[in-house]
C-alpha cells in the first residue's frame, strides 16, 4: 500500500500516555509512551512529544486523542476528565497549533467502541443497536445506533458506570453512593474481596491472608488471577461481578434494548471466569425474560488497543471529509 493513511490515535489516561500510528486497515504500525503528567501545560507537553516521536518516522496526516471525560460535541474542548488536569479546556485547538495536524478528541470508551465497529467484535454486524461496556478501574460505555455512536445533546452520554443500583450503597468518586462500578469493575473485584474478608475472616485463602497483610496492593487482576487458581475468596469476588454485570445490563436493556452488548476493558481478559453466569442472570432478571429478544453478549476483540486505534479513525474519518 503505497499510501496508507497513517493518523496517530493517543489514549491519554490517567497514569500513562499511550501513541500508536495506525493505518487505514486498523493496524498499529508503531508505538510511543509517556507518564501521564498531573498539570495542564506539561501534560500536552507529553502528548506532543510522543506524536512527534512518532511523526518523525511515518507520513501521519492527523491525530486523535481519546480521554476519560465529558468531550463537547464538536470533539474540540475538554469540558471535565476526572483523572487529568483538563477543565473547559481547548485541547484540539491548543495541540493542532503545536502539531501544525489536525486534532480531535473522542471520549475513550466511544473511540474503542467506534474501533470494534470498524475493526473488532461489531465488524460486519448490522445491528441497529450495539452497546459496548468497558470494565476497568470503573466502567466505561458507547453506543451505536444505525452504526452511528450516540453521544447525547451535550456530548456525555452514556454514562452508565454511575447508574446507582444500590440505594446509599459504596462511595463512588462522582460524588454518589451506590454507582455501578463500584460492584462491576476491577476496583469493584477488590472491594468485594475486602468486604467479604471481613465477614469471613477465617476463609481459607491464600488471597485473603495477602490481603490482610498488604490490603493496598491487591488488584482486580490479583483476584481474579487467584480465582482462576481456585481461591475460594476470589471466587465468591467475581461471582458477585457476574451478578452484577448481568444486573446492569438487564436496566441498560430496558432503556436501550441492544441486540449486541460487547464487553471490553482490562477485566475482559478475565471473560471465561464470569460471562457465562453474567449472561444466565441477565437473562433471569430482563423485564419480559422469555417473551423478548435478547442481547448477544460478547467479548471485545482488540484490547487494550481499541482506544488507539479508534481515535486514529475518527482522525482519518474527519481528515478524509474535510479533503485532506
Amino acid at each position: 500500500m503505497n499510501n496508507p493513511q497513517l493518523t496517530i490515535g493517543v489514549d491519554v489516561g490517567g497514569t500513562s500516555v499511550r501513541a500508536a500510528v495506525v493505518d487505514a486497515e486498523g493496524a498499529v504500525r508503531d508505538t510511543a509512551r509517556a507518564a501521564t503528567p498531573g498539570e495542564d501545560d506539561a501534560l500536552e507537553s507529553a502528548i506532543v512529544r510522543v506524536v512527534e516521536e512518532l511523526a518523525a518516522r511515518h507520513p501521519v496526516h492527523a491525530v486523535g486523542l481519546a480521554v476519560a471525560g465529558f468531550v463537547t460535541p464538536d470533539r474540540r474542548t475538554v469540558r471535565f476528565a476526572p483523572h487529568l488536569p483538563w477543565r473547559d479546556a481547548r485541547v484540539a485547538e491548543r495541540l493542532a497549533r503545536r502539531l501544525a495536524l489536525p486534532v480531535v478528541i473522542e471520549h475513550d470508551a466511544n473511540a474503542a467502541t467506534l474501533a470494534e465497529r470498524r475493526f473488532g467484535a461489531a465488524s460486519g454486524s448490522r445491528t441497529r443497536c450495539t452497546l459496548f461496556v468497558a470494565l476497568g478501574t470503573g466502567i466505561g460505555a458507547g453506543l451505536l445506533v444505525n452504526g452511528e455512536l450516540y453521544r447525547g445533546a451535550h456530548g456525555v452520554a452514556p454514562e452508565l458506570g454511575h447508574l446507582r443500583v444500590v440505594p446509599d450503597g459504596r462511595v463512588c468518586p462522582c460524588g454518589k453512593r451506590g454507582c455501578w462500578e463500584r460492584y462491576c469493575s476491577g476496583t469493584a473485584l477488590v472491594t468485594t474481596l475486602v468486604e467479604l474478608l471481613a465477614s469471613d475472616p477465617s476463609s481459607p485463602s491464600a488471597l485473603a491472608r495477602k490481603a490482610s497483610v498488604q490490603a493496598r496492593g491487591i488488584t482486580g487482576r490479583h483476584v481474579a488471577a487467584a480465582a482462576r487458581d481456585g481461591d475460594p475468596l476470589a471466587l465468591r469476588a467475581v461471582a458477585g461481578l457476574a451478578r452484577w454485570l448481568g444486573e446492569g445490563l438487564s436496566l441498560v436493556a430496558d432503556v436501550y434494548d441492544p441486540e449486541l452488548v460487547i464487553i471490553g476493558g482490562g477485566v475482559a481478559g478475565s471473560a471465561p471466569l464470569f460471562l457465562d453466569e453474567a449472561r444466565e442472570h441477565y437473562a433471569r432478571v430482563l423485564t419480559g425474560a422469555g417473551h423478548r429478544p435478547m442481547a448477544r453478549i460478547r467479548t471485545a476483540q482488540l484490547g487494550d488497543q481499541a482506544g488507539v486505534i479508534g481515535a486514529a479513525e475518527l482522525a482519518r474519518q474527519q481528515h478524509t471529509e474535510r479533503g485532506g
